[in-house]
């Protein structure tokens, strides 16, 4: 059911990312979308496997959008791993930590963006750049993904309880 969850909350907000917020002007400001629940299987799920799916949301999200291949599933996979590498230093469930975790996220895509310019147009690339979008990017980060990963949060655990639910009326309903 786990599987079920993260691949329609994943599904929606690349959706989200890739389709309906390009339509509009303030795009080029908006934080990456799936970051949201990268960092909410990296603060839950502390197991091997999730880097697997954390890589495996990367590689969708790499087709869907116009970056160079492995981008997302780079960048994704190295959050995970200053995720766990901050946890055991800092109380996790503080807000600074969420907010600090979440600048980091998207200062690691941010910094592989330069470095994929860096490489393809050098030193003139970079000076060339208006850094205001990576700026607003962060102040984004800042302020909405921390209560974005609250919202996953408390998604799976609504879904979850629904699906309790269903699942004793099923079982009482063909039991009788």
């Amino acid at each position: 059911m786990n599987f079920f969850f993260f691949g329609v909350v994943a599904l929606g907000l690349m959706v989200m990312q890739t389709i309906v917020l390009p339509a509009f002007d303030f795009f080029p400001y908006c934080f990456d979308l799936p970051v949201i629940l990268v960092l909410y299987l990296s603060l839950v799920f502390p197991r091997y496997g999730t880097i697997l799916a954390i890589f495996f949301i990367g590689i969708v999200m790499d087709s869907l959008s116009g970056v160079p291949f492995f981008f997302h599933a780079f960048s994704y996979c190295w959050v995970y791993i200053f995720v766990q590498l901050i946890k055991q230093v800092v109380f996790q469930r503080s807000i600074l930590f969420m907010v600090c975790v979440s600048l980091l996220a998207v200062i690691v895509q941010q910094g592989l963006m330069l470095f994929t310019i860096f490489l393809s147009h050098g030193h003139e690339g970079l000076f060339a750049l208006d850094y205001t979008p990576f700026v607003w990017q962060l102040i984004l980060a800042g302020v909405l993904i921390s209560p974005g990963v609250w919202c996953v949060g408390v998604l799976r655990q609504n879904t979850m309880v629904m699906v309790r639910q269903l699942r004793r009326g099923f079982i009482k309903r063909y039991r009788d």
